[in-house]
């Protein structure tokens, strides 16, 4: 039985000191089983039992398949199956609307292109893949609209991600921006962009009667069950899904998608037998969601000392047509600097293509790109330092709750930050400094994101022989460090050393846990073995007998609704722009965050120093092109999809302040997963201006734009 216990902050030994990563030699001598790999059972898995999934994905952008002709597929040695939409195991609805994005072949209408719609089975991939293109897929096709722009009809949503409202009003914006002595007034634009994390998605998956196995790349393992069960019209307990290693997801594998439910229907269709997919890079540019591109026009207004009287940040941005996405792209403009005026609004356009959906620090990463990079055009306006800018308009409370913040330390940070880059008191002007043949120049950009705790964990702990304990929570490890780090809390918890733990993850036999995302899962689920941990030594004392066990889930703490709740950052980044050629380079760039107490120094450290380098990589590579002919993302590889590279990422650091807020959690902590993406494109994009004179007001920051 789980019974809801509040904790109470823990006293710190193993937390907060550097602990060598527990899966370290695992994964450094090849011995961590990631999805496909796995051989937990070597009899039900030997070679000669698995068949191999291939995805066969429509050629067109909408319409209806009119004919799957499979006869020189099933031709081809090694293949088993062709399964199509006449052929597929029928899914169910459920209680709830279906969530269409899973059912996959179960119709013959095509909503984007690159959508399943035939799966072959074969003996080995290289027959499977073959098989699939051999299969003969015919159309009637329909016109469709997948391109993004200003003028294209658009609608307002009730909600954005995950619940806020889309459109928010306080005071008369208007008047205010009219009667500014200072106004900033410009269009910024991000690009699309493709979640690809080293392991692509990944899943085996066996049907043991009405049981279902699936050993899965995802980032939670519950609501993977939660979500395929009712579809598959079984009970949530006749789907055990296992994620022993999973080679990142940066929010990609933060829910279900097509490629696994395939591969869990197609294996009903060989009952006994066991399906392994590996999605492949090309496939993920159209299955497993992306970053929607963003259309924002930004107003501030502003006093002559750049103190702010009004915000106005509306968004316009994508969704498909078949199920809707609302990126929360203002978010954080809502709360982030004082202004009595403000006014935020999201438009979705919705499009004939692959349904938008997580990318590490949805909303506030594009959002704060477009707020940053006005701000700093603010500061020129006004003559102004932009630290001191961003110092002037530091809020009392919350300008969007109207709580107090707690530990609201954004200020420090850009101090800090100052001091540790050598920010100068007063800067030269843009375009002044001149290395050889590049143009230098510095820029800043707050960051910020929200505490989350997510609902619905619980753990358990059991008393072993010689004073160790079993710690257990169906939580996954995405290379993040959470095997390291719950085994800290859970030895804090229990008042013992580590090496008396032994936790067990990433499995739904254990404890429920949510999702590794949102930057909410050490928080959610370290309060939740700390909740389990205290009350067991309250049921058993401090010398339990072995076998004895408690469950329990952190319950909602009072104190936390009190005040609004967020971390902090400042970026500075150094930029050179070649003065003939117009290519970037990055020698320096920083981070100093404010993000309570941090758990393991050397997992922390590299997590935000992993949040600069992809937001580097953001904001002067990651771009995704989109055919609007034909509909389809171009750049399906990493050869044209470019990202940063060792060479890319000089002198990068990252710093945190020395705090502990046990508010947000027992531990004193609070996440960090994505605070290090946020702020970083804006503070590339502020730096190159400075270096130039040239403003560029959308991201990625290319050479081209300095020509």
């Amino acid at each position: 039985m789980t019974v809801e216990h509040l904790p109470t902050p823990i006293e710190t030994r193993s937390v907060g000191s550097h602990h060598d990563r527990v899966d370290g030699v695992a994964k450094v001598t090849g011995r961590a089983p990631y999805a496909v790999e796995h051989r937990d059972d070597p009899e039900a898995l030997a070679e000669g039992e698995v068949l191999h999934l291939w995805l066969v994905q429509s050629t067109v952008a909408r319409g209806r398949v009119s004919d799957v002709d499979a006869t020189e597929a099933l031709a081809q040695p090694g293949v088993v199956s062709v399964v199509d939409h006449t052929s597929a195991p029928r899914l169910q609805g459920g209680e709830d609307e279906p969530d269409v994005e899973l059912m996959v072949l179960q119709d013959d209408e095509v909503r984007f292109r690159g959508q399943i719609v035939a799966a072959v089975l074969a003996s080995t991939p290289e027959a499977a893949r073959e098989g699939a293109r051999l299969v003969r897929v015919s159309y009637d096709e329909q016109e469709f609209s997948a391109e993004l722009s200003e003028d294209a009809e658009s609608y307002e949503p009730e909600t954005v991600n995950p619940d806020m409202p889309a459109a928010t009003s306080d005071g008369d914006v208007d008047a205010a921006l009219a009667s500014a002595e200072v106004v900033v007034d410009q269009t910024y634009r991000t690009a699309y962009e493709h979640n690809n994390p080293l392991e692509p998605h990944a899943a085996v998956a066996r049907w043991d009667g009405d049981e279902l196995t699936l050993v899965d790349s995802t980032q939670g393992v519950h609501p993977v069950a939660e979500a395929l069960a009712p579809l598959l019209g079984v009970a949530k307990e006749q789907v055990h899904v296992v994620a022993p290693y999973v080679g990142g997801g940066f929010g990609s594998k933060g829910m279900p998608h097509a490629p696994e439910m395939t591969c869990a229907l197609l294996a009903r269709t060989v009952p006994g037998r066991t399906v392994r997919l590996a999605v492949t890079r090309q496939q993920m540019f159209a299955l497993v969601g992306y970053r929607t591109a963003t259309i924002q026009r930004f107003r501030l207004g502003a006093g002559a000392d750049g103190r702010l009287t009004a915000i106005e940040h509306q968004v316009l941005e994508q969704t498909s047509r078949w199920k809707e996405f609302g990126e929360q792209t203002a978010s954080p403009t809502r709360m982030l600097y004082a202004a009595p005026n403000r006014r935020t609004g999201h438009r979705l356009v919705p499009l004939d293509v692959a349904v938008p959906s997580w990318m590490r620090a949805p909303g506030e990463m594009p959002g704060m790109f477009a707020h940053e990079v006005a701000m700093d055009e603010l500061a020129e306006a006004c003559g102004l330092d932009p630290v001191e800018l961003r110092v002037r308009n530091e809020p009392d409370v919350d300008p969007e709750t109207g709580k107090p913040f707690h530990d609201r330390r954004l200020v420090d940070c850009l101090h800090r930050g100052a001091e540790l880059f050598g920010w100068p008191a007063s800067r030269r002007e843009p375009r002044s400094t001149l290395d050889g043949d590049w143009w230098v120049g510095t820029g800043v950009a707050s960051a910020t994101y929200p505490m989350m705790i997510m609902p619905g964990n619980s753990a358990r702990v059991t008393a072993l022989e010689g004073g160790e304990y079993d710690v257990a929570i169906g939580a996954v490890d995405i290379g993040t460090g959470a095997r390291t780090v719950l085994q800290q809390i859970a030895a804090d918890a229990l008042a013992v050393d580590p090496s008396c733990v032994r936790l067990q993850i990433a499995d739904t036999s254990l404890p429920s846990a949510s999702v590794a995302g949102g930057s909410s899962g050490t928080s959610s689920w370290g309060s939740a073995i700390v909740a389990a941990a205290q009350l067991f030594r309250e049921d058993h004392d401090d010398a339990p007998d072995a076998g004895v066990s408690t469950t329990a889930a952190a319950a909602d703490s009072p104190e936390a609704e009190k005040y609004a709740q967020h971390s902090f950052g400042a970026v500075f980044a150094e930029v050179r722009v070649h003065r003939h050629t117009g290519e970037l380079r990055v020698p320096r760039l920083y981070g100093v965050y404010s993000v309570g107490r941090v758990i393991n120094p050397m997992t922390a450290r590299s997590q935000l120093l992993g949040g600069l380098t992809m937001g580097l990589s953001a904001g002067l590579f990651e771009e995704s092109f989109r055919d609007p002919r034909f509909g389809h993302v171009v750049t399906q590889d990493l050869a044209t999809y470019h990202v940063a590279s060792h060479a890319d990422v000089r002198d990068l650091r990252a710093e945190w302040l020395d705090e502990s807020d046990t508010v947000a959690t027992p531990m004193g902590s609070r996440g960090i997963g994505e605070i290090g993406i946020v702020g970083t494109a804006a503070a590339v994009a502020n730096a190159a201006s400075h270096a130039t004179g040239v403003r560029v007001r959308s991201m990625p920051v290319t050479a081209d734009l300095f020509l």
